[in-house]
């Protein structure tokens, strides 16, 4: 029995989520800024044990909390698209020098690659790359779930911005109309920002997509 919660956190309302296996007490966070305790909290009120932070990107709003969580839990596993990873180390990239007006840089343990496919938590997770909001962008599929965790690749009636560096608008709209909008149409679609959505909701009524 799998659990899902979601806390939004930080300076720019980013969505964090945890997956929690009720069974093995173990979880996987998905995204991380804001607080170790506001993270954690659904872990540890579950008796879960943190296996692994999935990174969608390297922007600082969705992994500036990394070294705290890695303070505070000690042996966990980071994973970011290959892509991304030299990005987590440049806060010009990352975007925290622009935002923040200082520097924040973190390392990730593992950098994934498209198509790959991860056992965590005793569920299987593809990830998906899908450039154009940042160059290595990725997105992690848990057909198990029937759930996309997307980053600020794709949002609820919308797309992420393709303006900041390494950022290509044209490669985002093919990227998700080749990668994403492919998946099964009732994969809900749970995004760095706002409401969640489904897969066929954005293909019936997303402007950029719909016809």
């Amino acid at each position: 029995m799998y659990k899902l919660s979601c806390v939004t956190l930080g300076p720019i309302m980013t969505n964090c989520y945890t997956i929690i296996n009720e069974d093995t007490r173990e979880s996987v966070l998905i995204d991380a800024t804001g607080s170790p305790e506001a993270l954690l909290r659904a872990s540890r009120e579950a008796g879960a044990e943190v296996r692994a932070i999935l990174l969608t990107h390297a922007h600082f709003d969705h992994m500036d909390a990394v070294d705290k969580l890695r303070e505070e839990l000690g042996d966990v596993t980071v994973y970011i698209g290959e892509g991304d990873a030299p990005l987590l180390e440049r806060p010009d990239l990352n975007l925290s020098m622009a935002f923040l007006g200082s520097p924040i840089a973190t390392k990730a343990d593992i950098a994934v690659s498209d198509g790959q496919e991860l056992e965590l938590i005793g569920s299987q997770v593809r990830c998906i790359e899908v450039p154009g909001h940042t160059v290595g962008g990725m997105c992690y599929y848990l057909p198990e779930l029937g759930a996309l965790f997307c980053g600020d690749t794709l949002f609820h009636g919308s797309v992420g911005r393709s303006d900041f560096p390494t950022g290509d608008g044209e490669t985002l709209i093919s990227s998700i109309s080749d990668k994403l909008l492919t998946l099964p149409e009732e994969t809900r679609v749970y995004p760095g920002h706002d409401s969640d959505s489904t897969i066929r909701w954005e293909k019936e009524n997303n402007l950029y997509f719909s016809r």
